[in-house]
């Protein structure tokens, strides 16, 4: 469990829930991600932090019906960001441009989970 003490005063608590598509016409405040992240005086995330408390940035997906999955934060060499869950790839959730967005509340980014890309809107971004 991570301790609050050992994160910086860039870790934030950032929450992203399932924007309208086309599957979901009205979203889905109940699926989503709860990300523990650090991010720049901009509200973008700040790569130099993140490679030194790699294992502190965490990622909890979240569904109305099943499990939680609890899983981290990692950046592949070419520098595309994914959410991991477990040893291998099959589980891996690729982020879309993670390092050009900002964290804001209502912005948008887009997760590819289960091979498909889906929109997601930041509904909360704070201290933890």
């Amino acid at each position: 469990m991570t301790q609050l003490a050992e994160l910086s005063s860039k870790f934030r608590h950032v929450r992203l829930v399932l924007a309208r598509d086309k599957e979901h016409p009205e979203g889905d405040p109940h699926e989503g991600y709860d990300l523990l992240v650090p991010l720049d005086d901009n509200g973008h995330l700040d790569p130099i932090e993140w490679k030194d408390k790699q294992d502190l940035c965490r990622v909890r997906r979240f569904r109305a019906k099943g499990e939680d999955l609890i899983g981290v934060l990692r950046r592949k060499p070419g520098g595309q960001w994914y959410f991991d869950y477990a040893q291998g790839k099959s589980d891996d959730e690729i982020v879309f441009k993670l390092s050009d967005e900002r964290f804001v509340q209502g912005e948008y980014l887009s997760v590819r989970n289960g091979g498909v890309m889906h929109p997601y809107r930041i509904t909360l971004v704070e201290k933890p």
